[in-house]
């Protein structure tokens, strides 16, 4: 076997043995202690600096000598209040909380790039910033690290998540807008209880809240441009206690999703004089709380089209995918700083989130090479634009 081929498998198979000790041992968003000190073990094994920051948990390294540009290739690291039913041998052992976005992966795949622009720091015409996020799956995450400085003179940020729907050596990404803006809203509902034989005697919380559900589907049917894709569901209804009493209130909680930032401003006006109006007619009162969430994740033309040439270079099968209604807070590293976010194969298998979800573990070291190769190159071009 030639020496670079024993060199890859090795890097593989830590690799994977690293995906499987942190798929053992999930961590929820803010809580990634561990798993924090985990990286901070590896990454200080391999020489690598890791910057002082005011970060919790996550940590950001850097790789590069000298001055010129700084680029920057991210991964998350939190998991989710999911109990696991893959009976893989390497499930989750702590009970209610699983990997099931791949956030593992993304790991292992961003620790192995930066193992990778390790070993050729000498070579490197700039720096790379190796970032391991928190909190990725409350949609806030990447707030606190933008606030603690962490990216301060980046020029360019990539970011990684597996695609269950693509198979394993298949890239997706695409120019503009990938995922949505995502916002959460609660409508809490007030009225008068009352026996359910005597509803007169009070005023109906249930018939109000049903009205507001089916009228709120104008908002997308009757308010906006029909060319625009937005989504609004109703995802929890809460009231009442028994079979014979109207209850004295309702709450509602639900999501919005767009890609266009102009509707997605509008939607609250939309939602509020629908809410107010129904409440009102029905002789209830009704308030929306609204909690706004990640903006869309808009790809940067040049820097999309740049990891798509990087991607065929490498060997990928490399596809122009749709938008995705799914949020990503990597969204706020792109309002500030150029850049795109991709899709890597991992697939098929369930969808993300689902408590049966795997990944193909075949996938994790061409992704690192790929993110290594990324960051070089992109260092390179910024290099010759400068």
């Amino acid at each position: 076997m030639e020496p670079q081929q024993e060199r890859e498998e090795a890097l593989a198979a830590r690799l994977t043995e690293v995906r499987r000790n942190l798929h053992r041992e999930p961590e929820l968003s803010y809580e990634e202690f561990r798993t924090t000190e985990k990286l901070r073990r590896w990454l200080t094994e391999e020489g690598i600096a890791i910057l002082d920051l005011p970060l919790e948990t996550g940590l950001i390294a850097e790789i590069g000598q000298g001055s010129g540009s700084i680029v920057a290739i991210r991964c998350d690291i939190d998991a989710l209040p999911i109990e696991e039913q893959t009976g893989l041998p390497y499930a989750s052992e702590i009970p209610g909380k699983m990997h099931a976005c791949g956030h593992d992966f993304h790991t292992a795949v961003i620790l192995g790039a930066a193992i990778l622009l390790k070993q050729r720091e000498e070579e490197l015409p700039g720096k790379v910033r190796i970032l391991f996020q928190p909190a990725e799956e409350t949609g806030h995450g990447a707030e606190g690290v933008l606030a603690s400085g962490g990216l301060n003179g980046v020029e360019a940020i990539f970011g990684i998540h597996n695609s269950p729907e693509l198979r394993a050596g298949a890239f997706g990404t695409r120019t503009g807008p990938l995922t949505a803006g995502v916002d959460r809203f609660e409508i809490t509902v007030k009225g008068v209880g009352a026996h359910a034989a005597t509803p007169e005697k009070g005023v109906d919380t249930i018939v109000t809240a049903a009205q507001i559900i089916t009228m709120l589907q104008t908002v997308v049917s009757r308010q906006n441009n029909t060319l625009e894709p937005v989504v609004l569901s109703v995802t929890r209804i809460n009231g009442g206690f028994t079979w014979n009493v109207l209850p004295e209130k309702v709450e509602l909680e639900g999501t919005v999703r767009t890609y266009n930032e102009d509707i997605r401003s509008s939607i609250p006006a939309q939602m509020t004089r629908i809410i107010e109006g129904i409440a009102a007619a029905a002789g209830a009162e009704a308030k929306l709380h609204w909690y706004p969430g990640p903006p869309a994740t808009i790809n940067h033309e040049e820097w999309a089209d740049f990891t798509k040439e990087v991607a065929a270079h490498a060997g990928y099968e490399v596809h122009d995918i749709p938008p995705q209604m799914g949020g990503e807070d990597f969204a706020y590293y792109l309002q500030q700083i150029p850049g795109a976010f991709v899709n890597i194969g991992a697939g098929p298998n369930h969808p993300l989130h689902h408590p049966r979800f795997d990944v193909d573990e075949a996938a994790i070291l061409p992704a690192a090479k790929y993110f290594a190769a990324l960051a070089e190159q992109a260092l390179a071009r910024l290099q010759a634009q400068a």
